[in-house]
């Protein structure tokens, strides 16, 4: 079902993001292809998924949720292009493609993930992505303003940046990943929500619950794969944690307990979700894909 499903929902918000990149004058169209390059070169595009799928499990088409969809990949994306520059994790390698900086440029990266992050909210404010009335987009832009800034991912980040070679406790751990990693994925749940259009309070509290477990639980697999898995899979560096001494789950408990932990999480995640009828198999399949996938 999931396979189906994510090459659906992949075609899906792919057409939407295309219509995004055309450069509105030539000056314009190295940086252009550079924000292109750093979204359209591959990626599971789970927080779409997401998004389409907590609309779907409200009863409404996902094709409402085509803003939002695009916005939180946006964001994702340009958080890649700025986690992998030189002054941060340094990498050279993104889904199995030169990262931005080395396709292009250093500058160029830069400016490109700046543009991205510009770009999300314009899609999420544009009434033909997201024909919800003017109150409810605000919402949704109050809610990803939230969890991309320093109060989420980028909180996150630099936390990460500042716990190199430090020994973290799982609490601590936890914190600095439910902002990194989880907040993106918490906004991808609510959009999708809000979106719907038809979300009550508790079934609002319902999805929180089950985006947070799945959240961490996405991250806990990340760090499984930076040890079990190997580039060509992942697409990116393997052992690259390890060889920047950062904080880690199988690290700090073991590669079996955080296996452990994972499925622990996507449990929970599961329970979240006991209130919803059929519509949402899509979300209950996205926990299970979550600490089953390889890459």
């Amino acid at each position: 079902m999931i396979a189906d499903y994510q090459a659906r929902s992949q075609a899906r918000v792919n057409a939407a993001l295309e219509s995004l990149f055309e450069a509105p004058s030539p000056e314009l169209t190295r940086l252009y292809a550079a924000m292109r390059y750093s979204v359209m070169n591959g990626g599971k595009r789970v927080r779409p998924l997401l998004v389409y799928a907590a609309c779907e499990a409200l009863g409404t088409d996902a094709g409402q949720a085509n803003g939002a969809a695009c916005a939180v990949e946006l964001i994702h994306a340009y958080s890649l292009v700025h986690d992998d520059l030189p002054a941060m994790d340094d990498d050279d390698l993104r889904r199995g493609q030169p990262t931005t900086h080395k396709a292009f440029d250093e500058a160029c990266a830069i400016l490109a993930g700046d543009g991205l992050q510009s770009l999300a909210f314009s899609a999420l404010l544009n009434a033909s992505l997201s024909p919800q009335n003017a109150e409810t987009r605000l919402q949704m832009a109050d809610a990803l303003a939230f969890a991309a800034g320093p109060a989420g991912m980028v909180g996150g980040q630099a936390i990460d940046l500042g716990s190199v070679g430090l020994k973290l406790d799982q609490d601590a751990l936890a914190f600095m990943h439910r902002h990194k990693t989880g907040a993106l994925i918490e906004a991808s749940v609510k959009l999708g929500a809000l979106a719907s259009g038809k979300a009550d309070q508790s079934q609002l509290e319902a999805l929180q619950t089950y985006a947070r477990a799945i959240g961490l639980a996405f991250q806990v697999q990340d760090d499984i794969l930076d040890v079990e898995s190997d580039t060509a899979t992942l697409g990116k560096r393997q052992g690259a944690d390890i060889a920047r001494d950062k904080p880690t789950y199988p690290a700090l408990l073991g590669l079996d307990a955080a296996k452990a932990y994972a499925l622990q999480l996507r449990d929970q995640a599961l329970d979240a979700l006991r209130p919803f009828d059929t519509a949402a198999e899509p979300l209950r399949a996205l926990a299970r894909f979550i600490v089953e996938r390889r890459s």
